[in-house]
């Protein structure tokens, strides 16, 4: 019904930027009515909040980790939404997961009932 699939992650110095990317497969009208927002895991540790965005990009939300360093947007025409990270740092890496729901306060803790596959970010000092 809903399927997501991110793109965009790699190997990139600490300092260094990425973008990542993650392509929405739904009816329009479904994706413009959806929450996205981006998990992240790292190796031994529980999938966590880093950001999320409003159907309409009116409303995002950030964890405190990425405040002033991240910024997600999305483009309903596409059916894509994506995460800039810049000033990135060595505690950055992780496997990164798009998830997508109704709701804003469930994409901003639990994560949506929609996850895509993960895409890895690795950042060397």
């Amino acid at each position: 019904q809903v399927q997501l699939v991110e793109s965009g992650g790699g190997l990139v110095q600490a300092g260094g930027s990425l973008r990542l990317s993650c392509a929405v497969s739904a009816r329009t009208w479904t994706f413009s009515t959806l929450t996205v927002g981006w998990f992240r895991q790292a190796p031994g540790k529980e999938r966590g909040f880093v950001a999320a965005i409003n159907w309409n990009s009116a409303n995002t939300v950030y964890s405190d980790s990425v405040k002033g360093r991240f910024t997600i947007s999305r483009d309903n025409a596409k059916n894509m939404v994506y995460l800039h990270m810049n000033s990135l740092k060595p505690e950055d890496t992780a496997v990164y997961y798009c998830t997508g729901d109704l709701s804003m306060g469930v994409v901003t803790t639990t994560g949506g009932r929609y996850w895509g596959q993960g895409t890895q970010v690795t950042v060397s000092s």
